[in-house]
């Protein structure tokens, strides 16, 4: 493989989302499971005010949280939409989470600590680790173990559930986030997040790998919002929040029959919305490597990769998507703190096994 620019670094190499949601989920052995039946009376009437007269202890904010989160089924399909339209006699499955603890407990789960001083935390979190408790992830957060590491030292704005959570990503990206530990360094952190490096010295880079050659340079300017049916996803809708990410082309990678495949683009975000690049992306025509979500219809795309990087996909279970650097001013001293994480071993792996690129930053310089 060509040498790429040295920020790339490899799993060996040294290393110096903003609002990305967390998966949820139940375990259906311990969540309590409610059975309604739509009455005559409410032929035609939407689906949460349905469901919250049935089962009267529920609020219509709760039973719209449980359809987002796919608990609520009707004839075995899980039901997408809390406004759509009920049939008399219909038959709802509501499946109820167990009580959760008040505050999140404890728990000694090793952290990979880039910076740590008296006001923040600097932490390069590996996929799979969700980062504050949600519903169905009440333990084994990175906030439990930020509660074991600083003991009660973190920021409380964030309150009881976030303690010093600034800004998050996805439970499967990978890479670094900023935690406050002091409500003054809570305070200035949020408002260079709110600012999105567009005055301020914030920056923010992924390193994202999709599928086909996108331009060199390019900008999706798209605003994103909730799914109109699959609550659980983001969509490009006009109704959304404004959203721009700025992409460029790192490398290109041949397929096994020497045409270009697949490409490592570098992501930074103007902005920082949920799913933000992998939406993005995907609304462009190269969904990531890895996305079940945004990126389905790409599947048979693998079967060009060669075999070493199509069985390496197969095992990746997540979207080839890494938070490579971060860089902020310091909210107490105003020193100017910039880090990078190598890519992971899985990601560092799929890289390797994508064949020569075909292009590399020094042309794209050119």
């Amino acid at each position: 493989m060509n040498k790429t620019d040295a920020r790339i670094m490899d799993d060996n190499a040294a290393a110096d989302i903003l609002d990305d949601e967390v998966e949820t989920g139940l375990d259906g052995v311990s969540a309590l499971e409610l059975t309604l039946t739509a009455q005559a009376e409410d032929h035609g009437a939407r689906l949460d005010r349905v469901l919250a007269r049935l089962a009267p202890d529920l609020s219509r904010t709760r039973i719209q949280r449980l359809v987002a989160e796919g608990q609520v089924r009707a004839g075995g399909r899980v039901v997408g939409d809390a406004a759509g339209r009920v049939n008399a006699g219909e038959v709802f499955t509501l499946l109820l989470p167990p009580p959760e603890p008040a505050e999140p407990a404890p728990e000694d789960i090793p952290l990979a600590v880039a910076y740590e001083d008296d006001h923040l935390i600097v932490i390069d979190k590996p996929a799979g680790l969700v980062v504050h408790p949600a519903p169905g992830h009440a333990s084994g957060t990175l906030v439990n173990a930020l509660l074991h590491h600083c003991g009660d030292t973190l920021s409380g704005i964030g309150g009881v559930k976030r303690p010093g959570i600034v800004h998050r990503i996805d439970k499967d990206t990978s890479g670094l986030l900023v935690v406050a530990k002091s409500d003054k360094a809570h305070q200035g952190l949020a408002a260079q997040f709110a600012d999105h490096g567009r005055t301020g010295p914030l920056e923010r880079a992924y390193f994202a790998f999709v599928w086909g050659v996108p331009d060199l340079r390019g900008t999706v300017d798209a605003p994103l919002d909730r799914h109109a049916t699959h609550r659980q996803k983001m969509a490009v809708r006009p109704s959304g929040r404004q959203a721009i990410t700025h992409w460029q082309v790192m490398e290109t990678y041949a397929g096994a029959d020497g045409t270009p495949v697949a490409s490592l683009l570098e992501c930074r975000l103007e902005t920082g919305r949920t799913h933000q690049i992998r939406v993005h992306m995907a609304h462009v025509g190269h969904p990531l490597l890895g996305d079940e979500v945004y990126g389905q219809g790409f599947r048979t795309k693998a079967t060009r990769l060669g075999a070493e990087a199509r069985e390496l996909l197969a095992h990746l279970n997540r979207q080839a998507l890494h938070a490579a650097r971060l860089g902020f001013s310091h909210p107490v001293s105003g020193a100017h703190l910039s880090f990078e994480s190598a890519l992971p071993p899985d990601l560092s792996a799929l890289r390797a096994a994508l064949s020569i690129p075909l292009r590399t930053r020094a042309d794209v310089r050119g």
